[in-house]
């Protein structure tokens, strides 16, 4: 055998070793739903990511609720959960063991729209979250049969009565995001144009009484809360603000209502424990496609009736493009210091 012959061949097998070799990841992109091809019609939350960072690469991922998609080097990475903390616990914890992905230095940017608390947050607006708060577990009985002077029938899990102290959350109750890196994401993109428009400020405009909720859009630091149910209306925003700063010990505070964080927690939280991601790299965006509640003069039941991705949002356009803009200054900054983020978290 000739040299020449020989070198082609050790080069062959190196080249497949080298593809077989699991792809390095940078940042993960995670979004919740989207609405019907990942590209060139009615967007959901992922496609703007897809057509706009050119997450070009399929990747069959049958275990999960779509196709994933990648940079041509794979290391921005693309993945839709599905709805839910059911769908979004699983859909992580399956591509957390996907053998083709090395995500140990992985950043993961969950990036959606959600409900928002009219106290803290104004349509369009984008929320880091440094607190997740799962709003199901727990106990429950309807308030019309609740002892008089309960202000819920909401119940922590093994409790008696609402709010009763000392405060034991089960595991995935609540999660605490690595605060340094929540506040970088939140200084590098504060200063972020957010898209506003007549709409907009007519919406705005009808939730007299509630100043953060009359404000432009803008880029804040709030916290999530996750919960299968979609709930509506101001008892219920009352009942979600306590909840959150029950289980923060009165550290958080309720901006936004989503319905996957925690099962992407804790997913993540268990990655991280077997040695396949690194959870304090995890940041939660959402952006407010529809307030919480009713404004002042209507019932929650009519309010309800026109908020729904049916129906349509009253930002839901605004907010996908929040999300997108706000969301993607961390992306690229991560990737373009990757020499020190991959060794060392942003501060």
């Amino acid at each position: 055998m000739s040299r020449r012959i020989a070198l082609s061949l050790l080069l062959l097998a190196g080249g497949a070793r080298a593809a077989d070799l699991p792809v390095k990841v940078k940042v993960v992109v995670v979004a919740m739903f989207e609405v019907g091809e990942d590209t060139g019609d009615v967007p959901g939350e992922f496609q703007y990511w897809v057509e706009r960072e050119r997450l070009d690469r399929t990747w069959d991922f049958p275990q999960g609720e779509r196709k994933l998609r990648s940079t041509p080097d794979g290391s921005v990475l693309g993945v839709v959960t599905g709805v839910g903390t059911i769908h979004s616990a699983a859909t992580i914890m399956a591509l957390g063991l996907d053998p083709r992905f090395d995500l140990t230095k992985a950043y993961w940017v969950v990036a959606g729209i959600a409900g928002a608390n009219p106290d803290v947050m104004s349509l369009g607006s984008a929320a880091w979250a440094e607190w997740v708060v799962d709003g199901d577990l727990g106990h429950e009985i309807d308030a019309r049969e609740a002892p008089a002077g309960w202000p819920t029938g909401h119940i922590p899990l093994r409790k008696k009565s609402p709010y009763e102290q000392p405060v034991v959350p089960p595991e995935g109750q609540v999660f605490h995001l690595d605060p340094a890196l929540v506040d970088w994401a939140y200084r590098l993109t504060r200063d972020t144009p957010l898209p506003d428009g007549e709409p907009l400020r007519r919406h705005r405009a009808l939730y007299a009484g509630y100043p953060n909720a009359l404000r432009p859009p803008f880029v804040l630091k709030g916290d999530n809360l996750a919960s299968m149910n979609y709930w509506h209306g101001k008892l219920m925003n009352e009942w979600a603000e306590a909840w959150v700063a029950y289980y923060t010990g009165g550290k958080g505070t309720f901006a936004t209502s989503a319905m996957e964080d925690t099962g992407t927690m804790q997913a993540l939280t268990w990655l991280s424990r077997a040695g396949r991601v690194d959870v304090r790299r995890a940041l939660v965006l959402r952006t407010a496609s529809n307030y919480d509640m009713q404004w002042p003069g209507v019932s929650a039941a009519q309010s309800l009736s026109g908020e729904s991705l049916d129906k349509g949002y009253s930002a839901y356009l605004p907010s996908l493009e929040a999300a997108y803009r706000v969301g993607s200054r961390v992306v690229h900054e991560i990737t373009r210091g990757w020499a020190d983020y991959e060794k060392t978290l942003p501060r």
